[in-house]
């Protein structure tokens, strides 16, 4: 009897019966039938999808009309009271995809408020961006702060912060009959795959909160417009950041861009994915080997690594842009065509 170390241990022959008294394994298929039984699957039948060469989203380029969709947003204002939605909000939905993506991995929605107005006061872990569209009398109260909501002003909701969202009527001082819209930007796709999402409401409608002229969590229009014309050449963009040079926060970052009357954006394929909102002007984006037309209050999107490039019609053009780079960059897969693959590399 050969001898048998203390490290070395008998391997059991491969059973060529299932313990059930099945025929034998004797082909591919006769093994793969056999796998269900003990739920694994084979690596190689499914190397090419799991492992593939080029990125693969699953959703598609699309864009979201506002002037088709915001007399829906008005009638659900006069239909859906405020008792009845916590938020009023129709969904920005990829038509490769449900609720709640836009992107694979970005979560767009317009958002209504109507005069004398709360929506409910709640927090939740998930981040949000708002671009205010239009509307005049708006607000916002953010962990104690209330600013008001300007039309193209950028407002920043950080996880777990408790917030409201509010508008003032006629006969109060800055308000008015017409409703407040903005469009909300959230990374929700992400507690899809990581699924530990809490959402708490408040025991009121509004969170004790007081009037502040301004704020960290706001960003000015004008201000951002003056570094836009500030930068030189006929496209320009100029990043959301917090005020110690940070994004705006760790899953989501925003951007607006200036690109000039007939000219065109430098053309980009990352692995970021993007929602643009058209803040002014007219003109159109070439994704992939997709034309999209566009104009002032459009909404479009751009899934991962998907050319693209933005041309403006005979007028200057602005745009808004929110996106997933800050997430991607801090787990080690951001990438952009052109980039030597070489850096990519981590070394231990």
């Amino acid at each position: 009897m050969p001898h048998i170390n203390e490290t070395t241990q008998a391997i059991p022959a491969v059973p060529t019966k299932q313990s059930n008294g099945a025929a034998k394994i004797t082909t591919q298929e006769d093994l793969l039938k056999s796998l269900q039984g003990v739920n694994v699957s084979p690596l190689w039948a499914q190397m090419a999808r799991l492992n593939p060469a080029l990125p693969n989203p699953t959703t598609i380029p699309f864009i979201w009309e506002y002037d088709r969709i915001r007399p829906y947003l008005l009638h659900a204002g006069n239909l859906i009271k405020e008792e009845q939605a916590e938020r009023r909000v129709l969904m920005l939905v990829n038509p490769e995809k449900s609720a709640p993506y836009t992107t694979d991995t970005l979560y767009a929605g317009l958002q209504l408020v109507m005069p004398r107005e709360t929506a409910p006061a709640h927090r939740h872990s998930a981040f949000a961006v708002r671009f205010i569209i239009e509307g005049q009398g708006g607000f916002t109260a953010v962990q104690g702060r209330r600013v008001a909501m300007k039309p193209r002003d950028v407002l920043v909701t950080p996880p777990w912060n408790w917030h409201d969202h509010g508008k003032k009527g006629a006969g109060e001082e800055g308000g008015d009959d017409s409703p407040v819209i903005w469009l909300d930007g959230l990374d929700l796709p992400e507690f899809v795959h990581f699924p530990v999402h809490f959402n708490e409401h408040y025991s009121e409608s509004r969170y004790p909160a007081k009037d502040a002229d301004d704020s960290p969590i706001v960003f000015h229009w004008d201000k951002v417009e003056a570094k836009l014309h500030a930068e030189p050449g006929s496209w320009a963009a100029v990043p959301y950041l917090r005020e110690n040079g940070e994004e705006i926060g760790r899953t989501i970052g925003a951007l607006a861009e200036r690109l000039e009357a007939g000219c065109e954006s430098p053309a980009v394929r990352e692995t970021a994915s993007s929602v643009y909102h058209v803040i002014e002007g007219t003109g159109h984006s070439i994704i992939g080997d997709k034309k999209i037309s566009w104009k002032q209050g459009d909404t479009f999107c751009i899934p991962a690594w998907h050319k693209y490039q933005h041309f403006a019609d005979g007028k200057r053009v602005y745009l808004y842009r929110f996106h997933d780079k800050p997430m991607l960059q801090a787990l080690g897969i951001y990438r952009y065509e052109g980039q030597d693959p070489e850096t990519l590399a981590v070394v231990y």
